[in-house]
């Protein structure tokens, strides 16, 4: 019986793109059909491609992607790789082989969006960097003259060993081909010499190593083998000048088995991490084995990615030193905007404030005086904490008006953030805060903010309670006990606040007593003499952190821009929404409107004297509507009428319009967003910069904190669950062990 054929569409001299979800598209080049089936030759296959395309057969790389799979490409080095192939694709009828040499392997990216901040130019994305950790630095610049480049002998990866795994060795064998070869600088020379060496087996090190000529030989001693480069003459250009290529020593033949650093593992991955920043450690372990051969655990995977991270996106500690130029652009891009920084007396980074004008004249303009204040960690490589201040807008949506990067959640830091904050929002009328309770806030709020409110947030107290009270109740007990202390919170009247505390006293006297002792008149609607329109938490921004949990690991400098740029889009897309609004007030504040609206309509009017009226339903209510007041205090606190103000209002013949807070009129909306957010430029200080006469250049170190060993444990803020079930023992009833652990 006759063998099935396939077809190979053979495909050579065009160009890889790979789009945003990783997955790779073949463009361009020349195509020619094959008959392919499992008595084909590899030989004979390899040859035909060769006299078509014109390649070598010794040079020639053949690759093709698994049916359904885009994203990675298998390559075909023995006659198994090739069976394997046609088994794949006998379904089909077709498969799609690309031809290549090894300049040819790295797919072209340049179509992808390049970073802003990132150091990798559209024209470095198609040359693959395979640089040690341990060159990781200047690599333009002078590096000491004894400087050992080699294959570690007690390093982080498995040996490649064997036949099966010499693809990279094919791959690299000919980076350096001898002399006159040149390269577009010394970076991608020293590159190409690394790879070499890998491939060849054998270590090196430079004589000569500074930004015009380089000098390396091989390590072992008594080996002729050198190598010479130097730039041409009026140009950028690199070029091999010398190049002794025959070695004496035992390393040359060691060709199948060498080891890599982590540096060369994150050079690999770079491009697909700048195509899918997703790319999970234990992918970028299975790819290196199945690409390379080298076993890699998890943890090694990990950190090599975080390298290739750092190549992608520019030094972490490089970051820091360009703080000050990050607040000078800010303040020349957007003027009115307020950035500045500090640092400790040995330099090192201390702290950032950042308040865009579009921010500070939308809070003045178009906000209610309410912020909320909270903080969230960092896990970038050294840590830190973020510090926001933000309002709300008249649709009740988040409105970032003031955040900064300290090194650390202290009173100090809080201080001067407030204090800064303070230049920002600087106002006549008085501010409520709502915020923790225990950060030294309230003393530094009363000094800074004259005549302003704090609201402690009714989370953190919440948190509180349950956790002084651990170990004492059952689960239900407490999830009720945190129900009522809400309830008490929200209660508008003296009446209602008791009915709800005695109902917390029912429970525990104890729990009762630590209610009244913690301060009613800072979170109690029926105590509170701010207005804080009903917003209990601080956690209020959760838009805005979620934007923080996104850049959470970017360098201090892309960070602000990432946060800048969300920012930008946020004033540019709700300014565009609220051009199309037809009502008077925004969206929410309408729809509750027009449900007190709706309650109104059952309730009897009485009027007493002057601007005040007797309101009859469910209850008898006193509403002065001179004042804005009404004894249920609903108005008050929302800043909307209430259904028996509205009431007043039908009788009068009186629009309930008239009398909704400012803040929440389309109009002020439209203010909030009426300036906006302008990018930000490359903050990456030019090199050999010339500083005036008189100008100092401020730099500025990483802090002493940095990120400890091992995965973070990132967990979104707002996420926290108050009351979580505690263990409860089946034999004594008893809270916080088991049956197995009962004593």
């Amino acid at each position: 019986m006759a063998t099935k054929k396939i077809i190979a569409i053979c495909q050579s001299w065009g160009e890889f793109e790979t789009s945003k979800d990783g997955s790779m598209a073949y463009k361009g080049g020349e195509a020619y059909a094959m008959d392919l089936d499992q008595q084909t030759k590899l030989s004979d296959f390899k040859q035909e491609l060769a006299e078509t395309f014109h390649y070598s057969v010794d040079t020639m790389l053949i690759k093709y992607f698994l049916p359904a799979n885009k994203k990675t490409l298998i390559t075909i080095s023995k006659e198994k790789d090739l069976k394997r192939m046609v088994n794949f694709f006998m379904d089909s009828d077709q498969v799609e082989v690309f031809v290549m040499t090894e300049e040819g392997v790295t797919p072209n990216v340049s179509n992808l969006p390049a970073s802003r901040s990132s150091r990798t130019t559209e024209s470095e994305a198609v040359v693959p960097a395979a640089v040690p950790v341990d060159m990781m630095m200047d690599l333009d610049g002078p590096v000491d003259m004894d400087t050992h480049i080699r294959i570690p002998l007690g390093g982080e990866l498995a040996i490649i060993d064997g036949e099966n795994d010499r693809r990279a060795v094919t791959q690299w064998e000919k980076t350096i081909t001898g002399v006159d070869q040149r390269f577009r600088s010394f970076t991608e020379f020293r590159e190409a010499l690394h790879k070499y060496s890998i491939a060849h087996g054998f270590a090196y090190k430079f004589k000569k190593n500074d930004n015009r000529r380089v000098t390396a030989k091989c390590k072992s001693e008594g080996c002729p083998w050198r190598i010479y480069a130097s730039r041409l003459a009026t140009t950028q250009l690199v070029c091999i000048k010398k190049m002794s290529s025959t070695h004496t020593c035992e390393g040359a033949s060691v060709k199948a088995g060498y080891r890599a650093t982590r540096g060369w593992v994150g050079n690999i991955i770079k491009e697909k991490l700048k195509a899918s920043p997703n790319y999970k450690p234990k992918d970028i372990a299975s790819d290196i084995k199945r690409e390379y051969g080298i076993q890699l655990n998890y943890t090694q995977a990990w950190r090599a990615k975080e390298i290739a991270r750092e190549q992608l996106q520019g030094s972490y500690k490089e970051a820091y030193n360009q703080v000050p130029l990050l607040c000078e652009k800010i303040m020349e891009t957007n003027p009115g905007s307020i950035a500045t920084f500090a640092t400790k007396e040995d330099s090192s980074f201390h702290r950032l404030f950042v308040s865009f004008h579009a921010s500070i004249y939308g809070f003045q303009q178009g906000c209610r005086p309410l912020l909320f204040l909270d903080c969230t960690t960092l896990y970038s490589k050294y840590q830190g904490t973020l510090l926001a201040a933000m309002g709300v807008d008249g649709d009740d949506g988040v409105f970032p008006v003031a955040f900064a990067i300290v090194d650390a959640d202290t009173e100090d830091n809080w201080h001067w953030f407030l204090v800064e904050l303070k230049t920002a929002v600087s106002t006549s009328r008085p501010i409520t805060f709502v915020a923790d309770f225990q950060k030294g806030l309230r003393e530094s709020l009363c000094e800074i903010f004259e005549n302003c409110h704090h609201a402690y947030c009714l989370r953190y107290l919440a948190e509180k309670l349950n956790r002084d009270l651990k170990g004492q109740f059952s689960h239900e007990a407490r999830r009720l006990m945190v129900q009522d202390f809400y309830a008490a919170a929200y209660a508008p009247k003296l009446e209602s606040f008791e009915r709800c505390t005695e109902n917390v006293k029912a429970i525990s006297p104890e729990a009762y007593n630590w209610v009244i002792r913690s301060e009613p008149d800072h979170w109690a609607n029926a105590f509170f003499g701010g207005a804080r329109y009903n917003h209990m938490t601080s956690n209020f921004g959760e838009l805005f952190y979620s934007w923080v949990f996104e850049a959470t690991e970017l360098p201090i400098t892309q960070f602000v821009d990432v946060l800048r740029g969300k920012m930008m889009e946020l004033i540019y897309t709700r300014r565009v929404d609220c051009s199309q609004w037809g009502t008077r007030l925004t969206p929410s504040m309408e729809e509750k409107l027009q449900l007190e609206i709706s309650k109104s309509c059952s309730l009897q009017v009485l009027p007493t004297h002057g601007s005040t009226f007797e309101v009859r339903g469910e209850s008898v209510d006193l509403v002065d509507i001179d004042h804005w007041d009404c004894s249920c205090r609903i108005w008050q606190h929302t800043g909307l009428p209430c259904c028996h103000a509205i009431a007043v209002f039908e009788c009068l013949g009186r629009s309930p319009y008239d009398y909704c807070s400012r803040y929440f009129t389309a109009e002020s909306y439209r203010l909030a967003y009426a300036e906006s957010i302008h990018p930000v430029p490359n903050v990456e200080r030019p090199l050999n910069i010339v500083l005036t006469e008189g100008e100092l250049s401020v730099s500025v170190t990483p802090p002493p904190t940095r990120r400890p060993p091992g995965r973070p444990k990132m967990k979104q803020p707002g996420s926290v669950e108050i009351i979580k079930r505690q263990l409860q023992c089946s034999k004594c009833k008893g809270l916080g062990h088991n049956k197995r652990k009962c004593k």
